[in-house]
């Protein structure tokens, strides 16, 4: 087996959850630096908007390395796609399958549903909830929460912060409610 080979190969969870945890005290190791994705867009924002905006107006040179950090995550991705993409459609449980077709979601040819995320679907009731407001919903409690749920989940816990772990159980329990009892709703739409 070649290294592409392996790579295009889902790895275990006892293989990536050591490296992605293994990020958190290399960044604190090499540059007391803080892992986490949202912050980003603030430093994109302060850095290209030259509103008078208290919330915009700081270093934001020193954190460039996070940029860097976002941009390597945007290229790995195009890289992988191109790379190491599975052209195979989506395997999921054929009982989720059938629960879905009942949705009117049968399409499992790519990464998301095409019923659900694409363009045409953006101007129906489904798709505007579950991509704008959805998205708004995810920006709005990154904002509130001091952080999103890779800031808080895995740097924050591994810091031992109380906060996160607060946020973190309130992500959880979102996701569980959303998924158990908001989503079929939305998806009956």
């Amino acid at each position: 087996m070649n290294l592409l080979e392996i790579l295009r190969e889902p790895w275990p969870w006892y293989v990536a959850g050591p490296l992605i945890g293994l990020t958190v005290p290399i960044l604190l190791i090499i540059g007391n630096k803080s892992f986490g994705i949202s912050s980003s867009l603030r430093h994109i924002c302060a850095a290209c908007i030259p509103a008078n905006i208290s919330f915009f107006k700081y270093d934001w040179k020193k954190e460039s390395w996070n940029l860097f950090f976002v941009l390597g995550i945007f290229f790995g991705g195009v890289i992988a796609a191109y790379l190491l993409s599975n052209p195979n459609p989506v395997e999921i449980a054929p009982e989720l399958s059938e629960q879905l077709a009942g949705y009117g979601i049968t399409d499992h040819t790519g990464l998301v549903p095409v019923q659900l995320f694409s363009w045409e679907s953006l101007f129906t009731l489904r798709g505007f909830i579950m991509m704008v407001v959805g998205g708004f919903l995810v920006g709005f409690g990154t904002r509130y929460a001091g952080g999103c749920t890779s800031g808080h989940a895995i740097m924050g816990l591994s810091n031992l912060q109380w906060p996160s772990l607060v946020a973190t159980i309130c992500f959880m329990i979102g996701g569980f409610v959303m998924s158990l009892l908001i989503l079929p709703y939305i998806l009956s739409l």
